[in-house]
């Protein structure tokens, strides 16, 4: 009875010894740094192998101390040898884990500081843009001698998250290759629009709202409906190929200009896509549209 007495008057002294010496302002930061890192450890490894491989450390941990209380010496040693070289052995097992956890932190907003300049950063976007214009133009050139439509959806300040949701998220670089390959007739994701966003292949077969205007041509197909009724809707520029007829046309603020080249498709769209300044005219649908054939 008087040990534990004494036990518990020392781990109080302790306590007191503790408060007395606690620097409040600094001491608190270093705590809740601890925590934040015990936290965010735990967030880490949840619901990843990291958990099971923490709850085996756990046991060992455990094991560890009942082979020291009952002084199973060769256990005791072989142990103590793996717990004492921990921190490279936490390394070895968790190295994907910590890996991971690098890379989060480099991406977060918290911690992405800006590496490059404003004017380094457009600078690259345009050169993305310029890169993927002339990708889709050559994919054009083709499409349009070999008869495959295709829907091409260029954003520009108006954000399309909603119109990315309806199709298939891809996120890769624009090619001609790989516009083959959407756009290739009876593939899954042929029938519907590519979005490309900042030189990016954003995602494909996504849904573009149909122009409901009565000024258009009723020879016109779904897809130039689609093509008019997404540039009225925001200020993307919509680049279309006819499966009937191979001609490449251009839909830009509610305007369809028909019967373009590539050439003429690549000029048009880089002028749209690297101007600084929004288009303010507000443009008319009549007597845009005479087609002779009907064109899909």
């Amino acid at each position: 009875m008087t040990a534990l007495k004494e036990s518990i008057t020392l781990f109080f002294v302790r306590v007191a010894a503790v408060i007395d010496n606690f620097n409040f302002p600094y001491d608190l930061l270093d705590i809740l740094f601890v925590a934040l890192l015990i936290y965010g450890l735990l967030r880490l490894i949840r619901q990843t192998r990291g958990a099971q491989l923490l709850k085996g450390l756990f046991w060992l941990l455990l094991a560890w101390g009942a082979v020291n209380l009952l002084k199973m010496n060769a256990s005791t040693y072989i142990l103590r040898q793996g717990f004492d070289n921990i921190v490279i052995l936490l390394v070895v097992i968790f190295q994907g884990e910590i890996r991971g956890a690098l890379e989060r932190v480099g991406r977060s907003p918290v911690t992405n500081f800006r590496i490059f300049s404003q004017a380094d950063r457009l600078a690259q976007e345009r050169e993305d843009t310029v890169a993927a214009v002339r990708q889709v133009c050559e994919a054009f050139r083709q499409f349009s001698t070999e008869r495959v439509g295709a829907l091409v959806v260029f954003e520009r300040v108006t954000k399309l998250g909603e119109i990315v949701k309806t199709g298939t998220v891809i996120e890769a670089k624009v090619s001609k290759d790989l516009m083959g390959n959407i756009f290739f007739q009876n593939t899954p994701l042929h029938d519907g629009a590519i979005i490309i966003r900042k030189g990016v292949l954003k995602a494909a077969a996504c849904i573009l709202p149909l122009s409901q205007s009565q000024e258009i041509d009723p020879a016109l197909g779904t897809r130039h409906r689609a093509a008019l009724g997404m540039s009225e809707q925001s200020d993307a520029m919509v680049a279309v190929v006819s499966e009937e007829t191979g001609v490449i046309s251009l839909a830009n603020r509610g305007v369809l200009r028909r019967t373009l080249t590539p050439e003429e498709l690549e000029a048009a769209l880089l002028e749209g896509l690297l101007s600084q300044e929004p288009a303010k005219k507000k443009f008319s649908l009549r007597g845009l549209f005479k087609p002779n054939r009907k064109e899909g």
